[in-house]
């Protein structure tokens, strides 16, 4: 009996020292992060490849000059960028053509592509000049989040939409976003005591709308092997406890927000890979961010870069994000 006594107390010392060895390594990783949103790198110049002159970049902090940005981060896409990029050049175009009044940008980044991205992306800005096409290089691979966040934080629209390189969303859905936002906020500004009266701009007022795929969700319940389905629906649970309730599917990569929003947002977002857009809902709720999640058509295209192998990585990264808040190391800048 003593000897299963002291074995016992030896579990429970060893247990003890693991809890505390862990709790060590998140608190340092998530300090390692704390400075995540500070840009400390050289400023972003976008190169006109039709008169090798470098066109100085704008930041979110300046004032919109174009109506809607799109955002597109790519990592070794060269195969299916094209098919995205005409799909929403195309569309652009169309409604440009209806509305003058419409102007757009598409800004492309590649995230340390291997392959040859770069040399698409370019191909496009040649062809519609650096004022409606502009690429942002990283250099090296730093994750989703990042690439968006740099793209997001150089762009000139008054609304920007951040959406995947595969198409997996028909690009006209950004329509169900966008009414969204326009709706909610005039509704603010009509209910905001404090506006001027010198007119209503889309630009000022912070909404955010989310596309989702959560209708679809049955259907993949059906498709899908149990053990996906149990992973997904852990992870759902562990966003759940991160964030809060609000959005079903946070992980859907075409997402709307208004110049105001973004400010906010992404000069606040720490993580740069599998998880960043479960922080940006964590966000919108600290700001109090009216956000919208709105059903979207989506196709599976092949060649996705999450698989199984991305779930303790997303796990890790809630963590670090939970930890980083609640402890107030990350600190949040209005």
């Amino acid at each position: 009996m003593e000897l299963l006594w002291e074995m016992a107390q030896l579990l429970v010392s060893l247990a003890l020292i693991l809890v505390s060895l862990l709790a060590c390594v998140v608190i340092f990783a998530v300090d390692a992060r704390k400075h995540n949103n500070a840009h400390v790198d050289a400023s972003v110049i976008f190169e006109d490849p039709n008169s090798l002159k470098q066109v100085p970049c704008p930041h979110v902090h300046d004032s919109a000059d174009k109506y809607i940005s799109l955002i597109i981060p790519a990592f070794n896409e060269e195969h299916r960028l094209p098919g995205a990029l005409d799909e929403a050049l195309s569309y652009l175009q169309r409604r440009a053509a209806k509305d003058k009044s419409f102007t757009y940008e598409v800004i492309i980044i590649d995230d340390g592509s291997s392959d040859g991205t770069k040399k698409v992306a370019f191909g496009y800005v040649k062809k519609y000049t650096v004022d409606i096409v502009r690429v942002i290089l990283l250099g090296r691979n730093h994750g989703k989040g990042e690439a968006i966040r740099k793209g997001i934080l150089h762009s000139r629209g008054e609304i920007l939409l951040m959406l995947d390189a595969d198409g997996a969303t028909k690009v006209n859905d950004l329509e169900k976003l966008e009414n969204q936002i326009h709706a909610v906020s005039k509704e603010v500004y009509v209910g905001d005591s404090t506006a001027s009266n010198s007119g209503f701009s889309i630009s000022d007022i912070a909404v955010a709308a989310f596309g989702s795929r959560a209708h679809l969700e049955e259907k993949a319940l059906a498709t899908r092997k149990w053990y996906r389905n149990f992973l997904m629906k852990g992870f759902h649970l562990v966003v759940l406890l991160a964030a809060g309730p609000g959005i079903r599917d946070t992980q859907c990569g075409f997402k709307m927000f208004t110049r105001a929003a973004a400010r906010k947002l992404f000069t606040n977002i720490r993580l740069k890979r599998w998880c960043f857009d479960v922080e940006l809902v964590f966000l919108c709720k600290w700001f109090a961010i009216p956000m919208m999640e709105i059903s979207v058509n989506w196709s599976e295209i092949p060649g996705s870069k999450v698989n199984l192998l991305s779930i303790p990585n997303m796990l890790w990264e809630l963590l670090l994000m939970s930890v980083g808040y609640r402890t107030g190391i990350w600190k949040i800048y209005n």
